[in-house]
């Protein structure tokens, strides 16, 4: 009979699901708060002026919540930030009414914020 494996614990995840915001214009502020301290990541989203520095901290903090209401002995400062993905979500396609009698299509873009929150120096399996 074989034994049964305990499956390996991936933090504490947070989604966000049809954000309206280009995935390609929030992929650079989430390569500036991966893999760091919740705390640090926090501050440097604070401080950057991009509408997709306000959609991922929202989601980073969620995902912290997550992780001090689920386990009480968890600090703020324990926390990292260990994944950080921005996936593509469907358009949303406008008339956009051009001069002479013509028309384009307006794509809006939304992206998908998913973050996973572990604890510093755990160690994997």
């Amino acid at each position: 009979m074989a034994v049964k494996e305990k499956p390996v614990r991936l933090g504490y995840r947070a989604e966000a699901k049809w954000l309206i915001g280009s995935p390609s214009k929030i992929r650079p502020v989430a390569d500036l708060v991966r893999m760091r301290p919740y705390n640090e990541a926090i501050a440097v989203l604070d401080h950057m002026p991009n509408k997709g520095a306000r959609l991922i901290k929202k989601v980073v903090a969620s995902a912290a919540a997550n992780a001090l209401d689920r386990n009480k002995k968890l600090d703020e400062g324990m926390l990292y930030v260990k994944e950080l993905r921005i996936d593509e979500g469907p358009r949303m396609r406008r008339v956009w009414f051009r001069a002479r009698g013509r028309a384009d299509m307006q794509l809006k873009r939304m992206c998908h914020i998913s973050c996973v929150i572990d604890e510093i120096g755990k160690v994997e399996a």
